[in-house]
């Protein structure tokens, strides 16, 4: 891509509005030293330097797009608890509405504690309910979606899986069946439960382990033409137009549909100082929907996304794509 055509893609994210539906999540850090191991059983002993918070899961998607200069509109469930009050104060301190968030009592909000020592996690301790949604609190969740959907522009819509119970297969193909009537892009982060419900979806992204879960077909992975094999059945079962498969350390692979026609393209993944893969999935499918949507052709979808991957796993914990460090980075490959 020539370089103005790549200013110019990144100054039309600022137009995009993007709906994100999934399970939120709220991520607690305890970061400090470890210096020595306790006597009370062996394991580390952490000095806590400083404690912070951070959105996570679908939450985080919605970061990665306000950060790319995008209007991200998030809907979901969440406890009607004191760590729902934790959840808004952080998404008003991003300058995110919680208009599309619904309060239940019948959940805990989701909190993950990661506790961090000399920059690598020790621990996660996760404090959630991962049960479905209960009739009254679908009920509620769709008609937030239906109302977005209907009174507002939305340019394009992800759906985020965690497998914590907001994306049921019922949610999923009523969301996906407005989307298509309303002609709206569709971008899906699947996890093993509902897998193979999100068919007619536009772009769908599991990795390579949930690729091998998802689709019951054996299939090589030590070599593309191998992977293509799990792609192309995949593809197949969902209609989808795009499948990008993240393959980790190996970089990403995309694969388009057409009248039936399949292309793809593999994209290495760069060399990076890797501190922590936290979130960085909701990076690259933030970073893929938004130019998706933006019109650009399947190659330099997986290339900008898969980079932008690779930067957030610089940092610690699950931290929003910088846009300026990626236009810049986008621009020197």
């Amino acid at each position: 891509m020539p370089r103005e055509d790549i200013k110019a893609l990144f100054k039309s994210f600022n137009d995009k509005r993007i709906l994100i539906i999934g399970d939120v999540m709220l991520d607690l850090y305890l970061n400090g030293k470890v210096e020595r191991i306790s006597p009370e059983a062996p394991v580390p002993i952490v000095a806590v330097g400083n404690r912070f918070a951070r959105l996570g899961g679908a939450a985080n998607v919605a970061q990665n797009i306000k950060a790319l200069g995008a209007e991200p509109v998030l809907c979901s469930i969440i406890g009607d608890d004191s760590k729902s009050h934790d959840f808004f104060d952080l998404l008003k301190e991003h300058k995110m509405p919680n208009n599309g968030i619904v309060k239940s009592k019948e959940r805990r909000t989701t909190t993950k504690y990661r506790i961090i020592g000399n920059n690598m996690q020790m621990l996660r301790v996760d404090d959630e309910d991962t049960f479905n949604l209960t009739e009254k609190e679908f009920a509620a969740l769709r008609e937030k979606i239906d109302t977005i959907l209907y009174r507002e522009r939305i340019d394009g819509i992800i759906l985020q899986d965690y497998n914590k119970g907001v994306l049921t297969e019922e949610l999923i193909r009523h969301t996906i069946t407005v989307a298509n009537e309303k002609n709206i892009p569709v971008g899906v982060d699947p996890k093993k439960n509902n897998f193979l419900a999100y068919e007619k979806c536009t772009l769908f992204k599991p990795n390579l382990k949930e690729l091998k879960e998802g689709i019951n077909v054996e299939f090589p992975t030590d070599t593309i033409d191998g992977i293509l094999v799990g792609v192309n059945a995949l593809q197949d079962k969902l209609n989808c137009r795009f499948v990008m498969n993240t393959l980790s350390e190996r970089g990403v692979l995309i694969q388009e549909m057409v009248d039936g026609v399949k292309n793809h393209h593999y994209i290495p993944a760069h060399l990076r100082k890797i501190a922590d893969v936290s979130g960085a999935g909701d990076t690259v499918l933030g970073v893929a929907m938004l130019c998706l949507v933006c019109g650009l052709d399947a190659y330099h979808i997986a290339a900008i996304s898969n980079l932008a991957g690779g930067l957030v796993c610089e940092e610690i914990g699950a931290v929003p794509i910088n846009k300026e460090r990626l236009l810049k980075e986008t621009e020197k490959i």
